[in-house]
């Protein structure tokens, strides 16, 4: 056996491997497996990024393509919406005019309305400072043209017939002058006086005591002959008269006035028919029977203006002057007569010691 000496001399006795040799032979494999390893690493996006392309990568492809190639036609749909949006402009028409008056002035201001044939409004407007107006876009039919200004007569115009994309000029509008009216009602007298009654006959003092011949129209219209006699009865049977006559009775029961009817029951009568009498006959001769006659109105008619001293004489006179039929101021008869014809009738029922002593011008 060879010692550990002489097995180490052995193995130093070995011809050295040549390092250039192998360098060579190692150097093409390193460069192969840089060549694998940028060949790997270049590779891997590629093959990372087909996994996320989907198979129907080339349909894909072509709806894009297609799409692509239909971009410049998408605008068209708003094209021909643009186009039919004129054709439609284009069909419709315009209506304007100039608002004169008489003097040839241009009237501002004025209300022009637009209108169907058949009454339908369409449009409405006032013209300009320089009397002009102007619809425009209005569709092709039948129309009228109505204006109206303050202190102007009103215009029509005759039917307009526009077509399709006409400009049509109302011819020049001259408005007159607004005409105005009055009217008068003619009415007989005789109605007017008796509205006039209606109303005399409800008035009343305090609510009690009738006041149906004042008047307070100064210029009232005359009463007929019987329009007298019915304020005269409608007077005599008012309620109040019937009250007053009672209470009046009842006085002179008391007092023993006119001592000839005695007293009680019979006497308190013969007072109440007396007492009736005497204002009854009065009212009929003075307001009716001689007013009828001469001509006079029984009323008295209230001044209301004036001074106090004016109004005074006017109320003091009216005893004394009375106006007639026609307007103007006469003694009033008709009450001087009346009083005294009554108080003549009176001596029929007073009792003989007081006849002529004081009913006649009571």
């Amino acid at each position: 056996m060879k010692t550990l000496h002489e097995h180490e001399e052995s193995r130093l006795a070995l011809p050295k491997p040549n390092r250039d040799a192998q360098i060579k032979a190692y150097a093409p494999s390193v460069e192969n497996g840089r060549l694998r390893i940028l060949i790997v690493f270049y590779s891997l996006p590629l093959f990372v990024l087909a996994s996320f392309i989907p198979a129907n990568a080339q349909q894909l492809t072509a709806t894009t393509a297609a799409v692509i190639t239909d971009l410049p036609d998408a605008p068209q749909p708003q094209v021909r919406e643009s186009a039919a949006s004129t054709a439609q402009t284009g069909e419709q028409g315009t209506i304007s005019g100039l608002v004169l008056d008489v003097s040839g002035a241009s009237v501002a201001g004025a209300q022009v309305t637009l209108s169907t044939t058949d009454g339908v409004q369409v449009r409405a407007m006032k013209s300009k400072p320089d009397g002009v107006f102007v619809f425009s876009a209005v569709p092709p039919g039948s129309y009228t043209v109505e204006i109206n200004a303050d202190g102007l007569g009103p215009f029509t115009s005759a039917p307009i017939v526009l077509t399709a994309g006409q400009v049509y000029n109302v011819p020049r509008t001259l408005l007159s002058i607004a005409s105005t009216s009055t009217s008068i009602e003619v009415r007989p007298t005789d109605e007017i006086a008796a509205d006039q009654i209606k109303q005399e006959e409800k008035q009343r003092i305090l609510g009690f005591a009738p006041a149906f011949y004042v008047s307070y129209v100064l210029d009232a219209a005359p009463m007929t002959t019987k329009q007298k006699y019915s304020l005269a009865a409608h007077d005599t049977l008012d309620w109040s008269t019937y009250i007053g006559v009672s209470i009046g009775a009842g006085i002179e029961q008391a007092n023993n006035s006119f001592r000839g009817y005695g007293q009680g029951a019979a006497g308190y009568g013969k007072r109440w028919a007396a007492l009736f009498g005497d204002g009854r006959s009065s009212d009929f001769l003075s307001h009716a029977v001689f007013a009828s006659m001469l001509h006079q109105d029984p009323r008295y008619f209230y001044q209301g203006t004036g001074t106090t001293k004016s109004r005074l004489y006017h109320a003091l006179s009216s005893a004394f002057v009375a106006r007639s039929d026609s307007g103007k101021s006469m003694p009033n008869y008709s009450y001087l007569l009346g009083t005294m014809t009554s108080g003549a009738l009176s001596n029929a029922y007073y009792p003989h010691a007081d006849r002529w002593r004081t009913v006649v011008f009571l």
